[in-house]
């Protein structure tokens, strides 16, 4: 987005009141409504919609009528913002040239009073070039909903907060000057980007400096997580300086390992494409086996962690050590107490029919075998019927189970009779055709219903009552 800081000596102080009004709006609103906006203002006579007209035709506002009259900040009316506050401020007085564009920001020249040069760099989330904010960055943490502007200030304070604390302690970064909305102000780098570099000197030294500078990071308890040519500079000297920071997360994070990997692999290709560098291990993987000395690549576990460590003096992203054992643990036992759980379960329900996991999990009831004409024990659909089911479903299970252990009785007692046996065989379906719409009803939280045609049967008796009259012969 071209920034164009012509009209920003136009603007009045009623300007910038609306502005602002429509960003404290947009706290809780995508689209502020335009009395919202007149309430906040405070402007006399209706002067508010006056002003966003001319904000309107300047595009540091947008205007959206879908659902109701409102209006929403723009980029642009966001880098005015930042921009009046720092100038206030008197971080500096006069915006240069654009000297950088990424996936994420913009970077822009300022001067101070005295003629110094700082670098601005405005956060941009939300490019169509990366969109995936959500999934690549930890911006948002445990928010649902969010906004590119809020996604832009989260990552200035980020960043700033960073280079801050790097640059205390003796990183070759940019010094940090101040930072407002999505807005960072820093020391002006005199280099170039890593990737527009064709030849060096020294080249080996540069390329241990860089793996020197990964390795004291993650001894300090932070891993970079986009190290690479494009965000190195180096100077006619050959320093270093690192850029870049909002995506910085803590070596106690669950991927921190493939992350630390990751830019030493960047770090590694880019030297052995370039300048033709090729690394000792991957000779001696050749041959024979390293012998952990000398310029071996450096590996995650090998790191030692300082005593004072960054990562929670910034509540860098990540699990803490201690989090992280815990988890460990608990998942370790959960995993132990399942396979004893499952191998119980093996031994005492090794002769009962199963039912399919998929009518336990969908509150539906077991299908019944057809092969065995058998069915899953009640005991087991009862603990699978939901908690809240109806009264009248339970006695219904209840009595049923009742006339289910007096039929067994009289069963054992008549089981030399063959015709019993026939008698019984029917009588066992009906009952468990019963039951199946008892349980199907206690599931669907409904009365039991005894048969979908009742209504046909009416004065002549139900099946249930027909049912219930046998059980009680026998």
């Amino acid at each position: 987005m071209k920034l164009d800081v012509n009209a920003l000596r136009y603007l009045t102080k009623d300007d910038f009141r609306v502005l602002t009004a429509v960003e404290m709006g947009m706290r809780n609103h995508e689209i502020v409504p335009a009395e919202l906006v007149d309430r906040i203002a405070g402007l006399k006579h209706g002067g508010t919609y006056k002003v966003l007209r001319n904000l309107l035709k300047n595009k540091l506002v947008h205007h959206d009528a879908t659902k109701y009259d409102g209006y929403r900040l723009t980029y642009l009316g966001y880098d005015f913002l930042a921009i009046k506050t720092l100038v206030n401020r008197g971080v500096f007085t006069s915006v240069g040239r654009q000297i950088g564009v990424g996936k994420e920001s913009d970077i822009f020249e300022v001067a101070t009073e005295d003629g110094t040069v700082l670098a601005m760099k405005l956060h941009r989330l939300g490019r169509t070039s990366f969109r995936a904010v959500k999934s690549k960055r930890d911006y948002l943490r445990h928010r649902r909903s969010f906004n590119w502007l809020y996604l832009s200030r989260l990552a200035a304070l980020k960043e700033f907060a960073f280079m801050k604390a790097l640059g205390d302690h003796g990183f070759p970064v940019p010094t940090a000057v101040d930072c407002n909305r999505h807005c960072v102000i820093m020391s002006l780098v005199q280099g170039y980007p890593l990737v527009q570099v064709k030849e060096l000197q020294n080249p080996d030294d540069v390329f241990d400096t860089i793996l020197g500078l990964i390795v004291r990071l993650a001894e300090h308890g932070l891993i970079h997580c986009d190290f690479n040519e494009f965000n190195i500079m180096i100077d006619n000297d050959e320093k270093i300086t690192v850029i870049d920071f909002p995506q910085m997360v803590s070596v106690s994070h669950r991927n921190a390992q493939m992350f630390f990997d990751r830019d030493i692999e960047c770090i590694y290709k880019f030297f052995n494409k370039r300048f033709n560098l090729t690394s000792e291990e991957n000779e001696e993987q050749d041959g024979s086996e390293s012998d952990g000395e000398g310029n071996s690549r450096p590996s995650f576990l090998s790191v030692k962690k300082a005593a004072g460590s960054l990562d929670k003096e910034l509540a860098a992203s990540g699990f803490t050590r201690k989090e992280q054992v815990e988890m460990e643990k608990y998942i370790d036992e959960d995993a132990e107490g399942h396979d004893s759980g499952s191998d119980d379960d093996d031994e005492d329900h090794s002769d009962e029919p199963n039912c399919t996991l998929a009518s336990r999990d969908s509150g539906v009831p077991g299908t019944f075998s057809e092969e065995h004409g058998t069915s899953c024990s009640g005991e087991n659909r009862l603990e699978s019927s939901p908690s809240g089911s109806n009264g009248d479903a339970k006695e219904a299970l209840e009595s049923e189970g009742k006339m289910l252990s007096q039929e067994d009785e009289d069963n054992d007692n008549s089981s030399s009779d063959d015709d019993d046996e026939e008698e019984d065989a029917e009588l066992t379906k009906k009952l468990n055709k019963q039951r199946k719409k008892a349980i199907a009803a206690a599931h669907g939280r409904r009365r039991p219903v005894s048969s979908r045609n009742a209504y046909k049967d009416k004065g002549k008796g139900t099946m249930n009552s027909k049912i219930q009259r046998q059980a009680c012969k026998w």
